[in-house]
């Protein structure tokens, strides 16, 4: 069954499509990142098209981010990645931000956290967020999780979403469609403003 999306109040959220996460080369790679570079951009593609909003997430830490931490410290949870103004910090290729295209800086798990997400998505009247990314457990997962608090309607893209081991995906998306979005595949989804 295809659930059809008003374009005009869809975005499509792509989280931390970036070469530190994607690319062979990046710190944090994962092959399942890198497998999802292209559904996405046939995603996105489709959704310009019909002139829904596209939003690019970058997940960028100042090296002294955590220096002054109590608990929070990503850098000791994962070492140093995707530091400000670095090349892993960068949208991998095959993926290109559009001139219309809004980009998130964020510097958490959460693209709402201390970002200006919610309320350019407010001022554009976007209720439906077609999510896709990486990584599945970890910012995929919280973006979701944050924007259905926020009452926007999380829609989970299952064959656009990187994770590191398959159980992480599953488990990821299990717990999304329980408690606070749906979960589709890209087939599922058309921009329709009929």
């Amino acid at each position: 069954m295809t659930l059809d999306l008003d374009p005009t109040r869809t975005a499509v959220v792509v989280v931390d499509m970036q070469n530190g996460f994607c690319h062979p080369d990046g710190t944090l790679y994962a092959p399942g990142s890198e497998a999802v570079i292209d559904p996405i951009a046939e995603l996105v593609a489709r959704a310009r098209d019909a002139g829904a909003r596209v939003v690019y997430t970058r997940d960028v830490h100042p090296p002294e981010q955590f220096e002054d931490a109590h608990y929070y410290d990503e850098f000791a949870q994962w070492g140093e990645h995707v530091l400000e103004d670095s090349w892993e910090a960068e949208i991998v290729d095959g993926l290109t931000v559009g001139p219309d295209d809004h980009v998130v800086e964020k510097h958490t798990y959460d693209a709402f956290y201390n970002t200006e997400l919610e309320g350019w998505l407010n001022a554009r009247g976007i209720d439906d967020l077609v999510i896709c990314g990486t990584l599945a457990n970890v910012c995929v997962l919280h973006t979701g999780g944050s924007a259905g608090l926020r009452d926007f309607r999380p829609l989970m893209i299952e064959d656009c979403i990187g994770a590191i081991e398959d159980d992480h995906h599953e488990y990821a998306l299990e717990h999304a469609d329980w408690l606070f979005g749906e979960v589709l595949s890209r087939d599922d989804v058309a921009f329709d403003a009929a």
